[in-house]
Parts: structure tokens; C-alpha cells; sequence
């Protein structure tokens, strides 16, 4: 008995260290729901089940603060529906101190004074919103450091946002990473007039971005030089990579370089074109190139089309699949013709394929036939 008591307590404790520090200190764990919090959530018509099958753990907290959630949240301009999905999806709001919250809502107000539009984050990002306050120091901290680089304000609530680490953390290690990519962009040949507008764009487009190492950056750099890229193409891939070169490691990048060329059967020089023209050639690994490889070969297009339209190995072999079978629907050989129709986003697809099927439907002209005249 007393083993199976200790056993107990022990899965306990690993279960509650599991747990955000700021849920750990201001709640205490019950083996019995919290009956209070259960009908809170009931009234606000939140999805019980689903909270109990996917985070049950959050009805076991004591205190719990669902009702100052939700009007904290409808005094902003939250609907019913929006509070009660918001719940659903993140039940840990409940066991936020109703003073958290609060500074967590001036907080974001610096940068996202419209509620209205603040509603719409936290319904997006509710973990975001919802954080621990002992963070709060550091958060205002790096949005005044942002504000200081003359951001838009969009810009830094998309930030705080998709990536709240990058807030969470002591604003020097943001310094640091910004100054590393300001360098890189004036090195590469940037011009200071517009690297503001520059740093906008690769932030907003991977926020993550801040979250890595600028040696990660200056590594991935030296390894394109070394492989003939000038400093205009390189600053021209940071920019269409949208930050994701700082992501990469020059091993991943040789193999994925190395089964292009062999399958391609293209020059150093042909290549380099080839990934100025599709930078997804740096980062997808040999299996998913050759799985989209194959696939076009077998559907028919040669080489020389790809190497052509080499952003149509963007698309995974599923969208790839799909737009094939609906062209040749059309008559459309995808074998012979541009693989530009085949090519682009959804959107971009759809108006090609319209006017493909236009120009396939069009009336043929009958010379014999009687000409139609107004009396």
C-alpha cells in the first residue's frame, strides 16, 4: 500500500512539473474536477468533451478564473462564439490571474490599440496572449526595442504573435540577432535607405527569424560564395528564401545540390540559375526531390520543361497529381505545352485553367455556314 501510494504521489509531482511555471504557482493539482470551473464553462457553452479529451488536466486546477476570462475578453468585443472557441482551444486562459491578463491586455494595447483587432490575435494565438508574467518585463522591453527600428506596428503584433518566444526572451539576444542580419544585408549590397522596409519583410514573412543564430546565418553565406553565387544573388535569396536560410546547414544544402545537378544533368552555372529561380532546391532533401523528379518524368515532361519552370517543384506530388489529371481533362498535354498552367498558387491555377477551358470551348468557325444579320 505504502508502494502504491508513493508510486502515486511521484506521477503526481512528474505531472505538475510538466506543467507552465505560471499554472504551477498560483494553482494547486485535485484529483477531482473543479466542479465550479466545469459549469463556467458549461454557461459559456464550450466544449466540455473536447476540453476533457485534450487538455482534461486544466479542469483539475484550483483556482481557476473562467469567468473574468470571458468578461474580460466580451468587455474587448468578444462574441459568445468567439469566447467559447477560444476556451475550447485553450483552456489554460481559465488558470491566468485575472492581473495577468489585465497586463497582458495593456500590454499588447501599444502596439494593437484596436480591440477589436486584438480579439481576432488572441482568437488566432491564445497561447500568445495567455502567458506567464513574470515574462512581461522582457515583452515590453522588446517591443520598445522594436519600435526603436521604426517597425509597423502590424509588423511587431504579428511578431508577439506567431512567435512570442522571440518577446519572452531578454531583448539582447533579439539585438543581436537584428544587427547580424542588418549586416549581412549591407555586406551583400543592400542599401541602407531600404533596409528598414527589407527587415519588415523577412520578419513578417518567418518571424522565427529572431529565434536563430546569426554564425547559423554567416555559415549558409560563406557555403553559397563557395559555390558561386555573388553577393546580388545572395542577398537576393535571403530575400526569397523569406529568412528560411537561416534555417539551413551547409551539409543539408550540399546533398540537396549535389542529387539536382546529377539529376538534372545541368552545369554549376545552369544550377545556380535553376535555384535563383526556385530556392526550394536549397532546402528540400533528396526524397522529396526525387519523389517530385519522378513524378513529372512519368507523367511525360521532360527535363528541359522543368528546368524551365523549375518552380513547379514547389508543389507537393498530391497538387502536382490533381492538375494534371484535370488538364488532360481539358485536352491540355502537359508534355508538349508550357508548364506555367501547371504551375503557381491555387489561385493562379484556377484563372489559367478558366482560360485554358475558354479558349478549348470556343465555337468552331463554319465557312459554308449561313452568317446571322440584324434585320
Amino acid at each position: 500500500m505504502l508502494k502504491l501510494i508513493s508510486t502515486s504521489l511521484s506521477l503526481r509531482c512528474l505531472r505538475v512539473a510538466a506543467l507552465p511555471l505560471n499554472l504551477r504557482i498560483c494553482s494547486t493539482l485535485s484529483s477531482t474536477e473543479n466542479q465550479q470551473t466545469v459549469q463556467e464553462l458549461y454557461d459559456l457553452s464550450v466544449d466540455v468533451q473536447k476540453v476533457r479529451q485534450l487538455k482534461g488536466w486544466v479542469l483539475h486546477r484550483n483556482p481557476a478564473y473562467t469567468r473574468e476570462v470571458s468578461n474580460l475578453l466580451k468587455d474587448m468585443g468578444a462574441s459568445g462564439f468567439i469566447i467559447s472557441r477560444i476556451l475550447a482551444d485553450h483552456p489554460e486562459a481559465v488558470l491566468c490571474h485575472p492581473e495577468q491578463m489585465q497586463a497582458q491586455r495593456e500590454l499588447w494595447m501599444i502596439v494593437c490599440p484596436n480591440q477589436k483587432e486584438l480579439v481576432g490575435i488572441i482568437e488566432k494565438f491564445p497561447a500568445s496572449f495567455f502567458t506567464c508574467s513574470s515574462h512581461h518585463d522582457s515583452q515590453r522591453q522588446n517591443i520598445a526595442y522594436f519600435q526603436s527600428l521604426n517597425l509597423n506596428k502590424r509588423i511587431i503584433t504579428k511578431l508577439m504573435a506567431s512567435a512570442p518566444q522571440s518577446f519572452s526572451r531578454p531583448v539582447e539576444q533579439n539585438e543581436v540577432m537584428v544587427r547580424g542580419l542588418q549586416e549581412a544585408y549591407l555586406e551583400l549590397g543592400g542599401e541602407e535607405a531600404n533596409m528598414k522596409v527589407w527587415l519588415q519583410k523577412l520578419l513578417s514573412q518567418n518571424p522565427f527569424v529572431l529565434l536563430k543564430s546569426p554564425e547559423v546565418l554567416r555559415q549558409n553565406l560563406l557555403f553559397l560564395r563557395d559555390k558561386g553565387f555573388s553577393a546580388a544573388e545572395l542577398l537576393h535569396l535571403m530575400s526569397k528564401l523569406k529568412g528560411f536560410v537561416i534555417e539551413l546547414n551547409p551539409d543539408s544544402m550540399r546533398r540537396s545540390l549535389a542529387y539536382s545537378k546529377e539529376t538534372v544533368g545541368c552545369s554549376e552555372a545552369e544550377l545556380r540559375n535553376i535555384v535563383l529561380n526556385c530556392p526550394a532546391l536549397l532546402y528540400y532533401p533528396e526524397d522529396i526531390l526525387a519523389e517530385r523528379f519522378q513524378l513529372l518524368l512519368r507523367a511525360g515532361i521532360s527535363m528541359s520543361q522543368i528546368m524551365g519552370t523549375p518552380t513547379v517543384l514547389e508543389l507537393t506530388t498530391q497538387i502536382v497529381n490533381y492538375r494534371i489529371q484535370r488538364l488532360r481533362e481539358r485536352g491540355y498535354d502537359v508534355g508538349a505545352g508550357s508548364l506555367e498552367v501547371l504551375n503557381g498558387t491555387k489561385k493562379n491555377f484556377e484563372m489559367s485553367y478558366g482560360k485554358l477551358q475558354l479558349r478549348t470551348e470556343r465555337p468552331i468557325f463554319n465557312p459554308v455556314a449561313p452568317l446571322r444579320v440584324d434585320d
